[in-house]
């Protein structure tokens, strides 16, 4: 029997997917990630914006292209918002939504019995649900230890599809992080500034009971309330930790942030940048950008472009405005031109890219380590622990390799190994 479990969106996702696929490779299922002829596909669905909800419909329209007599199963967001969209195509058996997806491998035990299957497959979202651990991987590993959303950003649909924030205890996120055989592992969740498992305890009681772990940890997306001198002093004690904090900013100007439901200001944003630079010098900072929201005025574009430069990103990552259908801005405003959006977009990503420059540029002569992810044509491939790319030649598979940056390469920066 074979199987295809097909990821769109987040690196929430991504985890998800890998504890679906680690649970149908134990009932005899061999597994793809990309779409190919199979007997099942589990389709893992985005709607962070319109484009991601149509892609995911896409993608199970081409499934039946493979295999017309196959069985479906979709899950995640866009089937959480939009289940008619998915329940009315051929061959799905079941829409489990983002809030259930550990009843995907209950369907699929059952013999995908219509008493499991049939219309959509709905979860209280109460308690954090605990999905089987996916398989780890050797050079990345991603360790999901909280899911929801409390904050309701005007924008934002997310809330409403995968429910409030909710955490994995200390007990059971520490038991999988310790065992990580993977150079490196990511710890992530839909909001992780909001983790606090029953016990009362916080995401800084979850870095120090992982401090002594081999593997180097990295943290997923995080809010501006995260960082506190609290956290900061628990990350410092990791024994391999990796500096680079993805800090969603959204936009530069205090007007739009408040529009926005967002609880923090443009200086209270610069501020928690200076608490990261002071506690690790090496740090990367990367960040989100909203552009276009629909009461962004020019003057309002100007302060995010600002922003770019003030902050020191290392990189970021731009999006033109995408209404959502059930939030209140999409009630609230009227969106700006889509022409309006994509000028931004461009500008605010030019700007970046001479940010980036200028941080890597400052990363010549110093050394880093590397996590190798692959090598071609002699040249080995990986990220540093502030997540900029390396270069460096030889293959150097396997291991943790220290380098020295000696100059300016590609999309990141080449180095030479050090002895």
């Amino acid at each position: 029997m074979k199987a295809v479990v097909f990821t769109l969106g987040c690196k929430v996702n991504d985890v998800e997917s890998g504890s679906i696929i680690r649970d149908l490779q134990t009932l005899g299922y061999t597994v793809e990630r990309e779409l190919c002829p199979a007997d099942l596909y589990v389709f893992n669905t985005c709607a962070v914006t319109a484009e991601a909800e149509r892609k995911s419909r896409q993608a199970v329209g081409k499934a039946l292209k493979y295999n017309p007599s196959a069985k479906i199963i979709v899950c995640g967001c866009a089937s959480e918002k939009s289940p008619d969209a998915f329940l009315d195509k051929p061959n799905v058996v079941a829409v489990v939504g983002a809030k259930a997806k550990n009843r995907v491998i209950e369907i699929v035990k059952s013999g995908f019995d219509k008493a499991f299957c049939g219309g959509q497959v709905v979860s209280d979202c109460k308690t954090y649900e605990e999905m089987s651990m996916p398989k780890c991987l050797k050079t990345r590993n991603f360790v999901k230890v909280q899911d929801g959303c409390n904050r309701f950003c005007s924008y934002c649909v997310i809330p409403y599809l995968r429910g409030r924030s909710r955490s994995r205890t200390v007990e059971s996120a520490t038991a999988e992080i310790m065992q990580s055989t993977a150079l490196e592992t990511v710890v992530t969740g839909i909001d992780i500034s909001t983790y606090r498992d029953e016990n009362g305890r916080d995401f800084a009681d979850l870095m120090l009971a992982v401090k002594d772990a081999d593997t180097r940890i990295r943290l997923g997306s995080m809010e501006v309330s995260m960082i506190t001198p609290r956290l900061l002093s628990a990350l410092k004690e990791i024994k391999r930790f990796a500096p680079q904090f993805h800090l969603s900013l959204q936009s530069g100007s205090n007007a739009v942030l408040k529009s926005m439901n967002r609880h923090y200001t443009r200086e209270e944003y610069l501020e928690k940048c200076r608490m990261i630079y002071d506690a690790f010098p090496n740090a990367g900072i990367t960040t989100d950008i909203i552009v276009g929201f629909p009461t962004e005025t020019e003057e309002d574009f100007l302060q995010s472009v600002k922003m770019v430069e003030e902050a020191g990103f290392s990189q970021i990552h731009a999006f033109p405005y995408s209404p959502r259908e059930g939030t209140n801005a999409y009630k609230k405003y009227k969106e700006l031109p889509s022409a309006v959006k994509k000028e931004r977009v461009e500008r605010i990503l030019a700007v970046g890219a001479k940010q980036k420059t200028a941080y890597l540029s400052g990363r010549i002569g110093t050394c880093a380590e590397i996590v190798p992810e692959r090598c071609v044509d002699g040249v080995t491939e990986g990220y540093a622990e502030n997540y900029v790319r390396v270069y460096v030649g030889g293959e150097h598979l396997g291991k943790l390799v220290r380098v020295k940056i000696t100059e300016l390469y590609k999309d990141g920066v080449k180095a030479e190994v050090i002895e």
